[in-house]
């Protein structure tokens, strides 16, 4: 037993966008900051000269970079947390470790946790058991690079993996549901049933709410409105109330901090203005649509009108992207991505027939993107359309955004402190015992 009432479970959600944290049976996390970090590369100097005196070629620098992850620790400074990235420094570059919902740099990964263990929850993870919510596509080789991160670096007692969909699934009481998850780097379509997930019948699309905070940059951009980053200006006050803005010149700036800042803005005012149009989105239909105010952070207003109906409907109807100037690279992603009303028909009919009209009923909406305005109504009408006669289709959110953006770090606080779980955790003498291949069998 690992529970009980002294020693709490640790619940960590690593998501594409942001990272939450915190204690099981509390009922929200006591963390939540972005899962990018800021990096800035140290000893490139040393680097140049080392190199110069081995061989007098660029090549051996590069590997010099890419060398295990013990020795690239001293190569560059990783700031965490969304204090430490909201300071702009020289040279710092703006680095994800999830490309595709799956983990690429184990580095980032690992200060992120360290952040959320050492700096967020202020607790020592030798003490306490941690449960990871992980993607459903995750592979068994990140699974057991996970546990052996988890045991031999931050030495917990004992460990769980649970996924996504299985998560959301249990915050909402359910063991069979069809769960859509649209986070920030994708959306995910993921049936589950008595708790697992069916990993034949999953889908997913690279459109996550990044993609369109990215699309509504663009598109402001081609009407000639630039974001400008909170660290570029600096405001003076003229007269009492009466504020002037003074561009300053920060030449270190790299393009991903730059971009990164921009995108924080883009993303507040997507959440601001944005809604699900009810009906597929028509450019003569919403040209004369009324403006939104919105006020940037330089002082400046700008209307936003079509846009606010144009950019979530690129969920339901990838194809428009290419209607969206600067997006053109994107075109041809978008052609073989479908809306989320074909993705929810094509996952439950990959799914068994006989429980095909339960996952109808219990369709669970979570993540962030889903929390946009009309999104569940119109994603109700657009499946009633689509969907065979005798389907009785419910799409089911929680009330509040609140719940909805953290349903699969909910979930984990739910199953973590629950009094039968207790005997599921894998244990720290299991891992001596078995090795980390043994965390297939101890997590489905």
């Amino acid at each position: 037993m690992y529970g009980g009432d002294e020693v709490s479970a640790i619940v960590i959600d690593l998501g594409s966008h942001t990272c939450k944290a915190g204690y099981a049976g509390e009922d929200a996390p006591k963390a939540v900051f972005p899962s990018v970090v800021g990096a800035i590369d140290q000893m490139e100097v040393d680097d140049l000269e080392k190199t110069e005196n081995k061989s007098g070629s660029v090549d051996s620098k590069n590997t010099v970079r890419t060398v295990d992850s013990e020795k690239t620790k001293g190569k560059r400074k990783l700031y965490v947390g969304s204090q430490a990235l909201g300071f702009r420094r020289d040279n710092m570059e703006v680095l994800s470790p999830i490309k595709d919902g799956v983990v690429v740099d184990w580095d980032i990964v690992d200060s992120i946790w360290d952040h959320a263990f050492r700096e967020c929850l202020l607790i020592d993870p030798k003490e306490h058991p941690v449960l990871l919510a992980e993607p459903s596509s995750n592979t068994q080789q990140q699974r057991e690079r996970t546990a052996e991160l988890m045991f031999e670096k931050y030495k917990v007692p004992a460990l769980f993996l649970a996924k996504n969909a299985v998560l959301t699934s249990f915050a909402s009481g359910r063991a069979t549901s069809l769960v859509v998850d649209s986070g920030g780097g994708s959306t995910t379509v993921a049936p589950v049933h008595d708790g697992y997930v069916l990993q034949k019948a999953v889908v997913s699309s690279p459109i996550g709410g990044e993609f369109l905070s990215d699309c509504l940059m663009k598109s402001l951009g081609s009407k000639g409105i630039t974001i400008k980053p909170r660290y570029s200006f600096k405001r003076k006050e003229i007269r009492p109330g009466e504020f002037q803005i003074v561009d300053l010149d920060i030449p270190n700036t790299t393009e991903s901090y730059s971009f990164y800042s921009q995108r924080v803005i883009a993303s507040d005012i997507k959440e601001c203005v944005c809604r699900a149009p009810d009906t597929p989105y028509d450019e003569s239909a919403y040209s004369n649509i009324p403006m939104t105010p919105y006020e940037l952070p330089d002082g400046q207003t700008i209307e936003i009108g079509s846009d606010r109906f144009k950019i979530p409907d690129v969920l339901f109807n990838p194809s428009l992207v290419q209607t969206i100037p600067g997006m053109e690279n994107y075109a041809e992603t978008a052609h073989s991505v479908r809306g989320l009303p074909q993705m929810v028909i094509e996952s439950i009919n990959k799914c068994d027939v006989d429980i095909r009209r339960e996952l109808f009923s219990s369709i669970l909406l979570a993540g962030g993107t889903t929390s946009m305005q009309q999104l569940k109504e119109r994603l109700e009408k657009d499946l009633l359309e689509e969907s065979p006669q005798a389907a009785r289709v419910k799409v089911l959110a929680s009330g509040n955004a609140t719940e909805r953006r953290f349903s699969v770090w909910i979930g984990g606080s739910i199953l973590a402190s629950l009094g039968s779980f207790q005997q599921m955790w894998f244990s720290k003498s299991e891992y001596e015992e078995h090795g980390a291949s043994y965390i297939q069998r101890k997590c489905p």
